[in-house]
């Protein structure tokens, strides 16, 4: 059958819950997407003007579109997840499922052994993870080993073995860290009871443990074996110390799970805590590589799916940023005060130090992409309309109007290009007028940049409030450049940043990476104007000590100092070596104003 026109088959398609599948002209699938009205979903990627690059780029390589009805929203989510982690369509996001998780399996045999694993058999063993790493499965391992002796061995321990007497007791026995079922030394009842509170310790519950070892305690104490209560009392204070470790808030906050996102161009990344009585028994943090303008509802919407599916959570309630459908019978919370609101933040926080951790894995691997982010960035926050790769920041510096220079720092790519930072002496202003000062460096940097028509920077960055960048405006205004460079002022006090012509100044966050980029290119431009006026008063304070000796110059204070170094070695020459610089008259009133 010959292939349909779009427009055809998006009018047969039906008005109802579902999954479409997108393929292009070879029959390969591109994109598949759930819906609640498959026909209204469909048909707005064909009569909107999208804004995204890879969105038109999708649009125009779609050729036939299939669908799959289902019964509710929830099922088009599961089974979109599904298809999408089958096929890995190009302009889906990624999800990356590449590596075998461990687990803590307890195996289903008589006297059950309990171990670390990556393959789960259905043999009828319980898993209890996936876990993100092997160290929390040996931490775990290690906490009930250190309360419950459990046999390490991989003996079959039937009952027609142990009663045949085939196996002896072992050196974990005589240690104290098994009390030897292979020899019939336990009983099978006594050993199901243990591992009955192993199986609530992995689930998080550490409620039964606690209260069973404190009732024997109080008993063994009763019949004064006070050396077996001391025994027990030290397994209470290992599982109450790791117990605390793991308590968030709130013990009464059982079998939840909790989800955020944050986001930016490229990617996104939702952290995934999973809680039960209180503790945190799982966190994760999963990246997803975005491929079209996806919103963050929809990613939240997808990634919960994933890792519950992932991780096998059976939990009824989420907790959730935003309001987001997750399913039928789970109960979504978006909490905004109190213990819940606590927990939902670190969650957050989670992710934010993921994120932090990428980006300094990028910075290192892969500085291109750093710096492409960064620029980025910097161009979404300051609405730009081109990423800033090349900025030039000014600041002016005097004291009590002597000496006025200014500087002029230049960053490419987000860092320091220390061979392209200018000095300027102010030579058309009188005293300390730093608007004046201001606005003839700005006019000498960018006159002489189209005189020698060498590249000009994307953006300017004025250290100080709405007077100097209106100073650093006029210069541009007279060369021509107005809207032809953005030019920002960034004030010390609270760091607020003046756009030209706009009284209301824009805050960024005190953590934001384009803040930080700014404010070092502010304090770099401090301090080597600091530096140079520093160094010109100190030149001017020397030669002014010289100069006031009668008959002497500004170019003999010259010689010397190019001859000396100094003025204390100038102070300590000899008459003689004095006058082989200057000559004999004016060494001798040069020796004589110091001696």
């Amino acid at each position: 059958m010959p292939q349909l026109p779009l427009k055809i088959q998006i009018s047969t398609l039906p008005n109802s819950p579902g999954v479409y599948q997108f393929y292009d002209a070879e029959d390969k699938i591109l994109y598949v997407g759930k819906a609640k009205n498959l026909r209204k979903r469909v048909s707005s990627y064909f009569t909107k003007n999208h804004e995204y690059g890879k969105t038109r780029m999708l649009v125009k390589k779609i050729v036939s579109i299939r669908h799959i009805v289902v019964s509710t929203e929830s099922d088009a989510l599961l089974l979109e997840n599904n298809l999408i982690k089958k096929y890995r369509p190009r302009y889906n996001v990624l999800l990356k499922d590449d590596k075998s998780y461990p687990w803590i399996c307890i195996k289903k045999e008589r006297f059950p052994r309990i171990f670390p694993t990556r393959k789960m058999i259905k043999d009828g063993s319980e898993y209890f993870g996936p876990y993100t790493s092997m160290g929390t499965v040996k931490t775990l391992l290690d906490l009930i080993r250190n309360i419950y002796p459990i046999r390490t061995c991989n003996y079959d321990l039937s009952r027609e073995k142990i009663e045949a007497g085939k196996y002896k007791v072992c050196l974990e026995y005589h240690l104290g860290n098994c009390l030897g079922p292979c020899e019939g030394l336990q009983s099978s009842t006594s050993y199901d009871t243990q591992v009955n509170d192993i199986r609530e310790i992995l689930k998080g519950n550490f409620k039964s443990s606690l209260q069973s070892f404190k009732d024997q305690m109080k008993a063994l104490a009763n019949d004064m074996r006070f050396e077996e209560a001391q025994q027990i009392k030290d397994k209470v204070e290992i599982l109450e110390n790791y117990q605390s470790k793991t308590t968030i808030v709130n013990p009464k906050i059982n079998n939840v799970d909790v989800f955020s996102i944050l986001t930016d161009d490229t990617f996104a990344y939702v952290n995934f805590l999973q809680l039960s009585h209180g503790s945190i028994i799982r966190s994760h943090t999963m990246e997803i590589k975005k491929k079209l303008d996806e919103k963050d509802g929809d990613l939240l919407q997808l990634a919960i799916i994933e890792l519950r599916q992932r991780f096998n959570s059976e939990s009824k309630e989420v907790y959730l940023p935003f309001k987001v459908t997750v399913g039928p019978d789970i109960k979504v919370t978006v909490p905004k005060l109190g213990d819940k609101r606590k927990i939902l933040d670190l969650s957050i926080r989670n992710a934010k130090y993921f994120r932090q951790e990428r980006f300094n894995q990028i910075k290192i691997v892969d500085p291109e992409r750093h710096t492409k982010r960064i620029m980025a960035q910097m161009k979404k926050d300051l609405r730009l309309s081109e990423e800033p790769r090349h900025i030039e920041c000014f600041d002016n510096s005097n004291m009590q109007g002597s000496n006025p220079v200014a500087a002029c720092v230049v960053f490419k790519n987000g860092k320091p290009s220390k061979k392209e930072y200018r000095h300027y002496n102010i030579k058309t202003v009188e005293g300390p007028d730093d608007f004046a000062s201001m606005e003839e460096v700005v006019l000498r940097r960018y006159k002489r940049l189209l005189n020698e028509e060498q590249p000009l920077p994307q953006l300017i960055i004025i250290d100080g409030g709405k007077g100097q960048l209106s100073s650093a405006l006029k210069s541009l205004d007279f060369l021509g450049l107005r809207g032809k460079i953005a030019i920002v002022g960034i004030a010390k006090r609270l760091e607020e940043i003046y756009f030209p012509e706009d009284s209301i100044p824009l805050y960024l966050d005190k953590k934001s990476e384009s803040l930080k980029i700014i404010q070092q290119l502010r304090n770099e431009a401090h301090r080597f104007g600091i530096t140079f006026h520093r160094n010109k008063r100190s030149k001017a304070a020397i030669n002014s000590e010289l100069e006031n000796i009668d008959g002497i110059g500004e170019k003999t204070a010259g010689e010397l100092l190019k001859k000396f170094k100094s003025v204390k070695r100038i102070k300590e020459a000899s008459l003689e070596n004095l006058s082989a610089v200057v000559g004999i008259a004016k060494a001798k009133k040069i020796y004589e104003t110091f001696h």
